[in-house]
């Protein structure tokens, strides 16, 4: 790979102050030859894990260590949350306005707007089953279409966290007789309706910092913006 113009006056500055040896710096290799986007996708992969132990346990979560065999003889220790996974749903109305729900996230110090979402955390519940399920309880709401919009991790580096997120539309409302009782951070959540549009720029000014919010909202505005709109996602099916 050929420096750009910013990397060699770094470069150059570093070698003034002998902190850089050009000899020694690994090179950057190509790809594939001709490889396109269809040739792109994340892959699930096993690796023989041994003297896997759990480091401590929580209520929801383990954070557990385990001696990974990459291969070659290579062994790593690796520690991480294992976590039971989650759903998240990008709720539209009719006038293509989506909801978000101010919810205090204490790890973080900050109260986040975000939509409806929570863990897999009941015993053979499947997950559009737990979206339902949230989006009821959480925003009072059901939905007659639901719509499969991705599946992400959230930080694969330290939690084997998957969030699959859904797009909720035609909405009613929950009966007053069967609302959920809301408790603890989710008792008093503040609600708001925004263009979808709007919400992406939102997102990309830095205002929202969720990654249900972030990651919904932009792929549910990329998929609004698409040839057939949000009709043209794959229906959710239990």
């Amino acid at each position: 790979m050929t420096p750009n113009d910013a990397q060699k006056r770094v470069l150059a500055a570093a070698e003034k102050e002998n902190v850089v040896d050009t000899q020694q710096m690994p090179t950057v290799k190509s790809g594939k030859s001709g490889m396109t986007a269809k040739d792109v996708t994340d892959e699930r992969v096993q690796k023989i894990a041994r003297h896997r132990r759990v480091l401590a346990s929580g209520q929801r979560f383990d954070m557990v260590s385990e001696d990974v065999s990459l291969g070659d003889g290579q062994v790593v220790r690796r520690e991480y949350l294992q976590h039971p996974g989650a759903v998240a749903v990008i709720v539209l109305n009719t006038k293509g306005q989506v909801l978000l729900q101010r919810q205090y996230r204490h790890p973080v110090r900050s109260a986040l707007w975000e939509p409806p979402a929570g863990l897999l955390d009941v015993a053979g519940e499947v997950p559009l089953a737990a979206a339902r399920r949230e989006l009821a309880e959480e925003a009072g709401l059901r939905a007659g279409d639901w719509r499969h919009l991705l599946v992400y991790c959230t930080s694969p580096g330290s939690t084997s966290e998957r969030i699959r997120v859904y797009v909720a539309r035609q909405l009613t409302e929950v009966p007053a007789s069967e609302r959920f009782e809301r408790t603890e951070e989710e008792a008093a959540m503040p609600a708001v309706w925004l263009p979808l549009e709007e919400a992406a720029d939102l997102v990309l000014s830095g205002k929202l910092t969720s990654p249900t919010a972030v990651v919904g909202i932009l792929a549910a505005a990329r998929a609004a913006a698409r040839p057939g709109g949000i009709e043209s996602l794959e229906p959710a099916y239990e």
